[in-house]
């Protein structure tokens, strides 16, 4: 038997659920779990982490599927058009999204039940749900592992996180990437379809919000920007507030996250060439979302700059409601300033990083992001 169907097996014996919906996931996880094994990348450690990874989001599908068929209504769910976060890692975004998040009048998709959205979760226990404290262990191991990394991308259960754990369902997600230096999945990444992924990343919000009274949802990834004509095909009326920030601030900064985050899944260090290849991503990100906004599609797109939410965003947040068309109350205004003044950007520590550590020449960067800088960053 081949690792994947071993990984399929594993995952039906452990649950004792056997129907994965549709097929769509089959060619990401062959491609995932391929790849990493002929990259030559990953330790041992490593592949035994993507390994359990790949049949823990396949018990979460097992089960996502378990409650369609015995409750088929959640089908019927309406999502409201949602705001989707885009730009570029390192630009604010994570800030921007927990501070919509303190509005109760929409709904972000939330740590702990991104992990584990089955059973569906219950208005009653939102709040204490016991799967909020079992995501609180799995953020402090991380931790443990990787220290540096919550000086980067401190997280909380209760905080809003990316779109992409629900995306790895359909094992088409950015996600992965961040465990390790596999391009053979990267590359068929890049140009598979992935409209499945959305359409099974809206059938997760439907069945999260079953139970709660309709809610617009604010949501966000950067990765999204790679994918966009896929996010619209599933939401056609969707929003965007896009973050900027100057690239030489955003790629260094990237490549030293996804250092602290494979370091100890990997063999060695970094390819010579890791900084070119993240660049090169997000150039590409950047260029296919610049082009549908060009495309006439301007008016559906909020830029907010890294400045502009330094040292106050409540007057970035002001105008981001009214072009919303919604208002920012007084009551909502203040939840935003506290999660603002008690979460500081050095609150888990500083993140340092040198660009020469990772062969980036910072004046190359630039030229070769200059369509992007010179419209949104000067």
């Amino acid at each position: 038997m081949s690792v994947v169907g071993e990984v399929i097996a594993e995952a039906r014996s452990r649950s004792q659920l056997t129907d994965l919906g549709d097929d769509s996931f089959h060619e990401g996880l062959i491609a995932l779990l391929d790849g990493a094994q002929a990259a030559g990348s990953f330790n041992e450690l490593g592949l035994a982490v993507l390994r359990d990874q790949a049949i823990g989001l396949l018990r979460v599908r097992l089960s996502v599927e378990a409650w369609y068929h015995h409750h088929p209504e959640i089908a019927d769910q309406q999502i409201l058009p949602p705001l989707f976060g885009l730009g570029l890692p390192r630009t604010g975004s994570t800030a921007l999204s927990c501070l919509l998040g303190e509005d109760p009048r929409a709904r972000s998709l939330l740590t702990w039940e991104s992990g584990a959205p089955t059973p569906p979760p219950e208005p009653a226990t939102y709040d204490s749900d016991p799967r909020i404290a079992e995501a609180a262990v799995q953020i402090s191991l991380i931790d443990e592992m990787a220290p540096k990394f919550k000086t980067m991308l401190p997280s909380s259960p209760t905080g809003p996180t990316e779109c992409l754990q629900i995306m790895a369902l359909d094992f088409r997600s950015a996600m992965f990437t961040a465990l390790g230096d596999n391009r053979h999945y990267e590359e068929w990444l890049a140009g598979c379809d992935m409209t499945s992924a959305y359409r099974y990343h809206q059938r997760v919000l439907k069945l999260l919000q079953w139970k709660f009274p309709t809610r617009p949802w604010r949501l966000k990834s950067p990765a999204h920007m790679a994918s966009i004509d896929a996010l619209l095909t599933v939401y056609p009326e969707a929003k965007f507030v896009m973050t900027h920030r100057d690239i030489a601030q955003v790629i260094p900064s990237v490549v030293s996250l996804f250092d602290a985050m494979s370091e100890y899944l990997r063999t060695g260090p970094l390819a010579p060439d890791f900084a070119a290849n993240q660049s090169g991503y997000w150039e590409r990100a950047l260029r296919k979302t610049l082009a549908y906004r060009d495309a006439g599609n301007e008016e559906r797109f909020f830029d907010i700059g890294f400045a502009e939410m330094r040292p106050d965003p409540i007057p970035a947040i002001e105008r981001l409601y009214a072009w919303l068309g919604e208002q920012l109350t007084d009551e909502v205004t203040a939840r935003m300033r506290t999660w603002w003044e008690t979460n500081p950007a050095d609150k888990q520590g500083v993140h340092d990083y040198n660009p020469e550590q990772y062969g980036i020449d910072l004046d190359a960067l630039r030229a070769q992001f200059a369509f992007y800088n010179r419209r949104f960053t000067t």
